[in-house]
């Protein structure tokens, strides 16, 4: 009898680095399915991305304050969505954060100090996801000020890998993984049965892991600071702006969002961590089937109510 193995594709697509892990027998199908499930995330990626003209994203992005534009179905859920979740976090996770002003925050070496509170207040003007106004009916999305701009890099990835397992699943495929740079979503178990685990990385060293947790049947999505991040007068920056003051947000280094879907995964990390440890646990203590692991800066871990670590 032939024997089930795990068949990976590992590629860049949307920007990020993809690897695509497949069980099947029988490698020539393991392989036509990798091409299924590229086709699909390259089809998302033309629908999203900002770096190309033509794409529903960027029509968008250029009449704001201008006029609205119909979008695919599928564009038009997706920032509904977007925006439920930019309400539930209270504005920490916004679409339109395409909006700021790129030119205050250069994370590299030569980033030596923070601009003045009026400034940076000023460079986030524009974040405002209640000033996205979307049309049912017409199906339409308008942005109410020129120069705003949304943009899906808080939760792109995890619609991408969500939907390419959907479309594996309904090709038959009983068991796999979709990891999109981190934000990963998982179903069935590995050939030798045992659930499909995860091991959460140290932040002071990506390469060593201080936790491991069963996921088969869910995602998981990971926000650090560990990777990027600027230290101004002795205080560690991450590169995550928080949209309503328009500074680094500081204090924790990373969140792990574990749930049954990797769009809310991918949302929920960076929101997290801007509204910090209490607010964070809070917020995910009062949601279902969700469950987070926060480390701060001084290598303390938090964890939601719904889950254990060893």
């Amino acid at each position: 009898m032939p024997e089930n193995k795990i068949f990976h594709k590992t590629l860049r697509l949307m920007g990020n680095r993809f690897t695509i892990s497949v069980v099947s027998e029988d490698e020539a199908w393991a392989e036509s399915q990798f091409s299924a499930a590229i086709v699909e995330i390259s089809r998302i990626e033309k629908l999203l991305t900002t770096f190309s003209d033509d794409s529903q994203t960027n029509q968008i992005n250029q009449n704001a304050g201008i006029k609205p534009v119909k979008v695919d179905k599928e564009v038009f859920d997706l920032i509904q969505r977007s925006l439920r979740i930019s309400s539930l976090t209270d504005g920490a996770f916004d679409i339109t954060y395409g909006s700021i002003d790129k030119r205050f925050w250069n994370f590299d070496k030569e980033m030596t100090s923070l601009p003045d509170a009026e400034a940076a207040k000023e460079s986030v003007r524009l974040i405002n996801y209640n000033n996205v106004m979307l049309d049912t009916e017409n199906q339409t999305v308008f942005l109410k000020e020129k120069g705003m701009r949304i943009g899906f890099g808080g939760i792109g990835k995890g619609y991408a890998a969500e939907s390419a397992k959907r479309l594996l699943i309904k090709n038959g495929v009983k068991s796999g993984i979709v990891n999109a740079a981190g934000d990963l979503t998982t179903w069935g178990n590995q050939p030798s049965r045992k659930p499909w685990t995860i091991s959460i990385a140290d932040p002071e060293n990506k390469h060593e892991a201080f936790s491991s947790l069963s996921i088969s049947g869910l995602a998981v999505a990971t926000s650090g600071s560990y990777e990027k991040y600027v230290i101004i007068d002795g205080k560690k920056y991450s590169h995550t702006i928080d949209p309503k003051t328009g500074f680094p947000v500081s204090g924790i280094k990373s969140v792990t969002i574990i749930c049954p879907n990797a769009e809310l995964a991918d949302a929920m990390a960076t929101p997290i961590t801007v509204l910090g440890v209490d607010a964070g646990l809070s917020l995910i203590n009062q949601m279902q089937q969700i469950a987070c692991i926060i480390i701060d800066d001084s290598n303390t871990i938090y964890t939601s109510n719904n889950i254990n670590i060893s």
